[in-house]
């Protein structure tokens, strides 16, 4: 058994995490995966040679680079319990796609371009998890038809929020309901804060719960930003503040859904 350490410059999220697990996915010598998101390494457990493994991660154009590669043995590849970890990627799914539908409808009837955003955003955070549920004992090939559905639907929502924005901005549009926006951002930062409390309990090194840590804690601060843009809707009685943290939003997701879709290639 050999062990490869991987510098990764551009992995910062678990859309690269994914991408290069299914890219990876077709090497039978590779025996696990051990990611390190904070630090941005990757470190491969496998069989022979890894000229395969630096070949397939240098075409992935996110800076790889072989660190060093040195034998180990079974004791040093430590497998989690992958029962316990779906659990807790179920719950924290199921959160956040039980918040996209609140927000999303909240938002709508509330007029709040910013609600309709997060939850869109909602949605991206619960594709992830799905996707990692999904991937496990699944082909190659439904794994990449799920991403590019879902990166191609999210794009598609968000594309219609950023028009919806723009007629917004230059139509005569009521002011939002700041109360809703405010109530339901922060029962949506109430629900972040505990899945982020359970990831950060489950104390698990695995790439898919640290990654989902970094993921969810910026869902914090978009939570935050959306009850901001409802308090200064009520301070200036103007819609402008909750179209400009929509747009910022839409484009977060925007920039989330192309990650996935990366995962579809």
């Amino acid at each position: 058994m050999q062990k490869s350490t991987y510098k990764i410059s551009k992995m910062d999220c678990p859309s690269e995490e994914n991408l290069i697990r299914m890219k990876l996915d077709g090497i039978n010598d590779i025996r696990h995966l051990e990611f390190d998101i904070e630090n941005r390494s990757l470190t491969v457990f496998h069989l022979d040679g890894n000229d395969e493994i630096t070949k397939e991660l240098e075409s992935l154009k996110l800076g790889a680079n072989l660190v060093k590669t040195e034998s180990t043995d079974d004791s040093d590849f430590y497998a989690k319990s992958v029962k316990g970890q779906s659990k807790l990627l179920w719950t924290v799914l199921l959160i956040n796609f039980s918040f996209f539908v609140i927000e999303i409808t909240t938002g709508f009837i509330s007029g709040s371009m910013g609600l309709v955003a997060d939850s869109l955003d909602m949605l991206a955070d619960a594709a992830v998890y799905g996707l990692s549920l999904w991937a496990v004992g699944t082909a190659v090939s439904r794994k990449k038809k799920v991403a590019r559905l879902s990166g191609y639907f999210q794009i598609a929502l968000a594309g219609f929020g950023l028009i919806e924005v723009i007629r917004r901005f230059i139509g005569v549009e009521a002011i939002p309901d700041f109360q809703t926006m405010i109530i339901v951002s922060s029962l949506a930062l109430v629900a972040n804060s505990v899945c982020l409390y359970l990831l950060q309990k489950s104390k698990s090194n695995e790439a898919h719960m640290k990654a989902s840590m970094i993921f969810t804690s910026n869902d914090v601060i978009i939570n935050g930003g959306v009850i901001i843009a409802g308090v200064l809707v009520l301070i200036t009685q103007s819609k402008y503040p909750d179209l400009i943290i929509g747009a910022i939003v839409f484009m977060i997701v925007v920039r989330g859904a192309i990650r996935i879709l990366k995962l579809g290639k």
